[in-house]
C-alpha cells in the first residue's frame, strides 16, 4: 500500500523527509523535539531556516531494520510566509512561487448516469507544478483504515505506528531514506504529530509529510529530479513541511 500512495504524488517515485516521534509530557524539555503552535508554524517560518530534530536513519529499503542512527544533520527550511497559502478540505499548505495549480477539476456528473453509482473521488486534494512540470507539490487524503486495518477512528498519526513502523506505509521499498523525523504542532487540545520523510528512488527525490485527523490521513509530497534537488530542495522541503491540518 505504501508504493501506490507515494507514487501517486508525482509521475515519478517520490522522495520524502523524516521526523522523529515523541510523547507530550515527559519530553517537553527534550532538545531533540520541536513543538510549534499552528500560528507560529505558519507565520514564523523565518525563524526556522535551519533546525535539527531527532537523528535520522538510512534504510537500504523501507522494510529493512536501520543500523545505528548516525549523527543527525540540520534540516534546511526556507521562509514561506510570503508564499500563497492554499486552503483545502481540512488542510492548508504553502505553494512555492511560480507553481501553477494543476489539480483535476471536480466531476459533478460522476455517478449520475446509473443508479447506485458513486462519484469517483478526486485523486489529489491539491496539486501544483513548476512551469516546466518537473517539480510537483501534491496533497492526497485517504481514509486511515485503507492504510492500516483498524476498527478505531485514528486521531493522530501515531495510531499508525511509530515513525519507523509508518515508513512501511509511506516510503516505497527500495527507496533511500535521508531523513525521518517527527514534528509536534501545538493545538488547543494538545499536540498534533506530523511524520516527515525525505527519500529518493529512481532518480527522483521526495519530501513527504503525513498527519492524521478524524480517521483521515493527509499526505503532502514535494518531488523533483535528484539533479534539481541541490538547487530547489530547500523550497520543496519547506512546501511539504508547511502542511497544516485545520
Amino acid at each position: 500500500m505504501a508504493i501506490p500512495i507515494c507514487l501517486s504524488l508525482s509521475p515519478h517515485p517520490p522522495n520524502i523527509p523524516s521526523i522523529s516521534s515523541s510523547s507530550s509530557s515527559s519530553k517537553d524539555n527534550d532538545p531533540r523535539f520541536i513543538k510549534f503552535s499552528k500560528r507560529e508554524f505558519i507565520s514564523k517560518t523565518a525563524k526556522l531556516l535551519i533546525f535539527s530534530l531527532a537523528p535520522a536513519w538510512t534504510f537500504s529499503q523501507c522494510s529493512a531494520e536501520p543500523s545505528s542512527p548516525p549523527k543527525s544533520a540540520p534540516l534546511g527550511i526556507a521562509n514561506t510566509k510570503s508564499w500563497f497559502q492554499f486552503y483545502g478540505a481540512g488542510f492548508a499548505i504553502r505553494v512555492p512561487p511560480q507553481f501553477e495549480d494543476i489539480t483535476e477539476p471536480e466531476d459533478f456528473n460522476a455517478g449520475m448516469s446509473l443508479y447506485g453509482d458513486k462519484a469517483k473521488p478526486k485523486k489529489f486534494a491539491a496539486r501544483f507544478a513548476s512551469p516546466d512540470g518537473s517539480e510537483v507539490l501534491s496533497v492526497v487524503i485517504r481514509p486511515t483504515n485503507q492504510l492500516k486495518i483498524t476498527f478505531l477512528e485514528a486521531q493522530d498519526i501515531t495510531d499508525l505506528g511509530s515513525l519507523r513502523e509508518a515508513a512501511k506505509i509511506f516510503v516505497p521499498v527500495g527507496a533511500t531514506v535521508y531523513s525521518a523525523r517527527n514534528i509536534k504542532i501545538k493545538e488547543e487540545e494538545g499536540f498534533k504529530t506530523y511524520y516527515f520523510y525525505e527519500f529518493s528512488r529512481d532518480e527522483q527525490r521526495v519530501a513527504l509529510v503525513a498527519a492524521v485527523d478524524s480517521g483521515k490521513t493527509f499526505i503532502a509530497g514535494a518531488t523533483a529530479p535528484q539533479s534539481k534537488w541541490d538547487d530547489d530542495g530547500v523550497r520543496l522541503r519547506s512546501a511539504a513541511i508547511s502542511l497544516t491540518l485545520l
